[in-house]
C-alpha cells in the first residue's frame, strides 16, 4: 500500500521505485562511511590528547593510517554506487516514462486530445517529465537517505549524551516544519508557474501555426506584444516564486544552524558541572560539520519536491485516464455499420440523440446536414476515434466498444478534408497506409489515386521530400495522397469526412476518381458537402441537431420535401452543386 502511494506521489514506475530504494540505500551508506571519517579524526585527536597527558599515543601510527586508508577506499566504492543508483537508472527511468506516457496517450481515445491543448500535454510529456527527472535523479535517494542516516546517528548521539544530543539536533525538525509549512504557498505558486508556462508555449505554437494569416493581416507587432507580456508575466511568476521559496529555504537553514550555538553553550555547560569531558564535546561539534550537510542539501530539495507535486499530478492524470481497450479477436460477419440508439455528450453536453441507421456492406450512406448537426461525430464514432454515451454500433454484428481500437481500424480507411502529411518523400507518405508494403505496391495506389500526374512534376519523383505537413504541394494533390495511402490499406469500410469539400473544379474531378476506384465493393459512410457525392450515394441520412431529419435514397428523399429538399434547393440557387 505505502509503495502504491509512494509511486503516485512522485509519478513512478516500478522500475522506478527499486531505483529510488537503490539510490536511499547507498545514500545512508555514504554519509554513515562519511561520519566514519569523523570518526577517525576523534580517535586520532583522542591518541594525541593521550599523548599530551600521559607522554604516550593511546594508539600507534599504523592503525590510524590504515583506517584513512580504508575510509578513501570505501568512500570511493560507496560514492560510485551512490552515484550510479541516484543518476545512472534515474536516467533509465526517463527514458521508461516517456515511453510510457507515449503509449498511454497513443491508446487514449481521441476525445481526450480534443480537451486538452497540444501546447499543455508537449510540456507535460517534456517539461513534466524534465522537472521529476530532477526529482528523481537529485532529491528522493537524497532526502530519504538523509532521513534514514541521520535517524541512525541521532541514535548513537543519544548514547552517548541525550543533552548533546538535543542540543545537536532541535533545529533540524523545526528548520523541515517550517518548510512544510510553506508547502501550500509551493503548491499555489507552481499551479501558477506552470499555467504561465503553458501560456507561453500556447502563444509560440499560435504565432508559428499562423504566420501566413498574422502577416497577411499585418498583425505581428501586436501578436509579438501579447508574446512579450506573457513572457514578463512567467518571468515575474518565476521570481517571485523563488525567491518566496528561497526565503522559506534559508530561514530553515539559518534555524538549524542554531544547533551550533546550542551544543556549544550546553557542552561548556556540562564540562563546567563536571558531567562529561571535552573530548565528548569535541566529538559533537566534530558530528555537527558534518550531520547538518544532508539536511543543507534536503532542505532545497524538499522544496524542490513540493513544486513537483503539480507535474506529478499531471503526469498521473495521463496514467489514470481510461484507455480505449477491447478485445484482440475480431471476426465480423460481413462489414455493416449499425447505429442503434447511439447517444454522444461532449464535456456533458449532449451533441447526439438516440440515433439509429444502418451503413450497408457494398453501398455508399452519405450523412448530410447543417453545419454542427453531428456528422463529422457520427464518422469518428464509427471508427471509435471516440466512445459513444449510450446505445451501440457495430460492425458485421460486433460491438465495436468490445474490439482494441488498433485491431478494429485495420478494417477502416480514412480521407479527411484535412490531410496530415509528414516531413518525408511522397513514397514514404503513401506508404504509411500500409506498414511494410513494397515499392510496387506503393506505386500502384498513387497510380489509382492520380498522383503520377503530379509526382512526375517534381524534381526527385516519389522520393521527393514534400515539407512539413505537404508544404510544398496544393490541396488537391495532399489530398491525392490521402487517397493513395487509404487505397494502399484496401480495407473493407471506407469514412469520407469533407474529403473534397475545399478543392476547386479540376482537382476535385481528379479526386473523385481517384475515390470511384476506392469505394468499390467497400461499406462506405460519406460525410456529404457536394450534389455529386450526394447524388452518387445509395442511402442518405439527414441529420438536424444531433437527431435523425429524414432517411432514404437521394429519389426518394427528393420526392418527400422536407430539411434535405430545401438544403438541395439552396445550393442549386447559390453555386448550383454545393451542399
Amino acid at each position: 500500500m505505502f509503495g502504491e502511494k509512494f509511486k503516485r506521489k512522485y509519478a513512478l514506475t516500478d522500475g522506478g521505485l527499486k531505483n529510488v530504494k537503490k539510490g536511499t540505500f547507498w545514500t545512508v551508506v555514504v554519509n554513515l562511511v562519511v561520519m566514519g571519517g569523523i570518526s577517525i579524526l576523534y580517535l586520532m585527536m583522542n591518541s594525541f590528547m593521550g599523548t599530551l597527558s600521559y607522554g604516550s599515543p593511546l594508539m600507534g601510527a599504523v592503525l590510524p593510517i590504515c583506517a584513512v586508508v580504508l575510509f578513501v577506499v570505501l568512500s570511493f566504492i560507496t560514492h560510485y554506487q551512490q552515484y550510479t543508483a541516484t543518476y545512472g537508472l534515474v536516467y533509465n527511468e526517463v527514458k521508461t516514462t516517456r515511453l510510457t506516457l507515449a503509449e498511454r496517450l497513443r491508446r487514449l481515445p481521441l476525445g481526450y486530445f480534443a480537451k486538452r491543448d497540444l501546447a499543455d500535454l508537449t510540456e507535460t510529456i517534456m517539461g513534466d517529465v524534465y522537472r521529476m527527472e530532477h526529482v528523481w535523479s537529485h532529491v528522493l535517494g537524497y532526502l530519504y537517505g538523509a532521513y534514514t542516516s541521520t535517524a541512525v546517528i541521532a541514535v548513537c548521539l543519544f548514547a552517548y549524551s541525550w543533552q548533546l544530543a538535543i542540543a545537536c539536533l532541535w533545529g533540524v525538525p523545526v528548520a523541515f516544519a517550517l518548510l512544510f509549512a510553506s508547502r501550500k504557498f509551493s503548491a499555489k505558486s507552481s499551479q501558477r508557474l506552470k499555467k504561465a508556462a503553458v501560456n507561453v508555449s500556447d502563444s509560440m505554437q499560435e504565432i508559428l501555426e499562423n504566420m501566413m494569416q498574422i502577416r497577411s493581416a499585418n498583425q505581428e507587432e501586436r501578436f509579438l506584444d501579447e508574446l512579450n507580456r506573457k513572457v514578463d508575466e512567467h518571468e515575474r511568476v518565476m521570481i517571485n516564486g523563488e525567491l518566496s521559496l528561497g526565503l522559506f529555504v534559508n530561514g530553515a537553514g539559518v534555524i538549524m544552524r542554531l544547533g551550533v550555538a546550542t551544543t556549544i553553550l550546553t557542552g561548556a555547560s556540562l564540562i563546567l558541572s563536571g558531567q562529561i569531558d571535552f573530548m565528548l564535546l569535541f566529538l559533537f561539534l566534530l558530528v555537527i560539520t558534518r550531520i547538518y550537510a544532508p539536511f543543507d542539501q534536503s532542505l532545497a530539495l524538499i522544496a524542490e519536491v513540493f513544486v513537483s507535486q503539480v507535474s506529478a499530478d499531471r503526469i498521473n492524470e495521463i496514467y489514470e485516464t481510461p484507455i480505449a481497450a477491447g478485445a484482440e479477436n475480431f471476426s465480423p460477419r460481413g462489414h455493416d455499420i449499425v447505429f442503434t440508439n447511439v447517444s454522444f455528450s461532449y464535456d456533458e453536453k449532449e451533441v447526439l440523440h438516440n440515433l439509429s441507421f444502418t451503413a450497408k456492406e457494398g453501398e455508399v450512406t452519405a450523412l448530410v446536414g447543417p453545419s454542427g448537426s453531428g456528422k463529422s461525430t457520427c464518422a469518428r464514432l464509427a471508427a471509435r476515434l471516440w466512445d459513444i454515451s449510450g446505445g451501440t454500433i457495430t460492425l458485421g454484428g460486433v460491438d465495436i466498444s468490445t474490439v482494441d481500437p488498433e485491431v478494429l481500424l485495420r478494417d477502416y480507411s480514412m480521407v479527411f478534408q484535412d490531410v496530415v502529411l509528414f516531413d518525408d518523400t511522397v513514397m514514404e507518405n503513401i506508404r504509411l497506409g500500409k506498414h511494410g508494403a513494397s515499392d510496387e505496391e506503393v506505386l500502384k495506389a498513387a497510380k489509382a489515386a492520380n498522383c503520377d500526374e503530379f509526382v512526375s512534376r517534381l524534381p526527385k519523383g516519389y522520393k521527393t521530400p514534400i515539407g512539413e505537413n505537404g508544404a510544398k504541394l496544393s490541396g488537391g494533390e495532399r489530398q491525392r495522397i490521402s487517397i493513395a495511402r487509404a487505397l494502399l490499406k484496401d480495407a473493407p469500410v471506407v469514412l469520407l469526412d469533407e474529403a473534397t469539400a475545399s478543392l476547386d473544379v479540376e482537382n476535385e474531378t481528379r479526386v473523385q476518381d481517384a475515390l470511384s476506384r476506392l469505394l468499390a465493393g467497400k461499406t462506405v459512410l460519406v460525410i456529404a458537402h457536394r450534389m455529386r457525392t450526394v447524388e452518387a450515394a445509395d442511402k442518405i441520412v439527414v441529420l438536424e441537431n444531433g437527431r435523425i431529419a429524414q432517411e432514404g435514397s437521394p429519389a426518394e428523399l427528393i420526392k418527400k420535401g422536407g430539411l434535405f429538399s430545401r438544403m438541395l434547393r439552396l445550393q442549386r440557387e447559390n453555386d448550383g452543386w454545393r451542399l
